[in-house]
This record gives structure tokens, sequence and C-alpha cells, in this order.
């Protein structure tokens, strides 16, 4: 089951900073991201919602190896991994997977003019590691579905100092 964090930073670069902060530590495989998001709330109160995945992208490569391979049975190996390139990007293009982008500006609604929020759903991940690292960052939670002690342990890192 994955866990859902939001947490909110003062400002506007932190959470963006944070989410590539937890992509170098999946790649050490100190955490299993399912998906992560932030959003940046500027002075005026416009929000700006970032993607930590391109799904496009990830489609396009699926899709072109599949159309690779479709087109070795008929003979026209380039064609068919164009086709499912194209295919793929376009199917990667209009789909959203992990955080729902509505319901992440509705939190974001809770942040300050200047701030950013880290939307994080994780599968897995080694917390003696990942939590010094996050919480070089600071911050407040403010939604998670971690049960109470886990929820009171994340707020005790990230503020530094000991409940």
């Amino acid at each position: 089951m994955s866990t859902l964090a939001v947490i909110a930073y003062p400002g506007q670069e932190t959470a963006g900073q944070a989410a590539q902060a937890l992509a170098r530590m999946q790649k050490e495989y100190l955490i299993e991201l399912e998906d992560v998001a932030w959003v940046t709330k500027k002075h005026d109160g416009k929000l700006k919602l970032h993607q930590g995945t391109s799904l496009t992208g990830v489609a396009a490569s699926g899709g072109a190896l599949w159309g690779f391979l479709f087109g070795l049975i008929f003979l026209a190996p380039l064609a068919g991994m164009a086709i499912g390139a194209a295919s793929g990007a376009l199917v990667g293009h209009f789909s959203d997977i992990g955080v729902d982008d509505k319901w992440a500006k509705e939190v974001a609604s809770a942040i300050p003019a200047g701030g950013s929020a880290l939307f994080v759903l994780v599968r897995s991940s080694k917390n003696e590691r990942v939590l010094p690292e996050m919480a070089k960052f600071g911050g407040h939670v403010l939604k998670t579905s971690l049960t109470d002690d886990q929820q009171a342990a994340l707020e005790e890192s990230l503020s530094g100092v000991p409940a």
C-alpha cells in the first residue's frame, strides 16, 4: 500500500529541490516513489503544478518498442517503431497516474503566497536514511495517509526539534 504525504514549504523553490533529492534517493534505492508532484504559489496567488514524471516520454519509448516488434513481424520494423512511438506518446500525453492534479491544486491553496508544496506517493522507503535527508528542507505536513505515530515522527524530523 502506498503512502501519501503533502509537505508545505515557505520558499517557492524548496519543494522542487526536495523532489530532486527524492529522485536522487530513488536512484540509490533508498525510496520507491510511485509519483511526485509539487506546486509553487506566486505572490499574486497563482499556482503552478509541476509533475515529477513525464508520462509522454515513458509511453513513447514503450510504444516504440512494441511498434518495432510488430514491425519485425510484418517486415517493416522502422515504420512500426515510428508508429508505435507516436501512438505511445499520444497515449502518455493524455494519461495521468498517481497524484490527482485537481486535488493537488486544492491542497496547495493552503500554502502561503511565495511558497510551495511537495506531494509524494511512496511505495516503500528506508526511513532511517530518507528522513534525515528530507529534514534538511524543513517544511510542515499538510496532509498524509500515515498513522498518527508515523505522522508525528515525520513532523518531528522536518522540524528538527525532538518532541
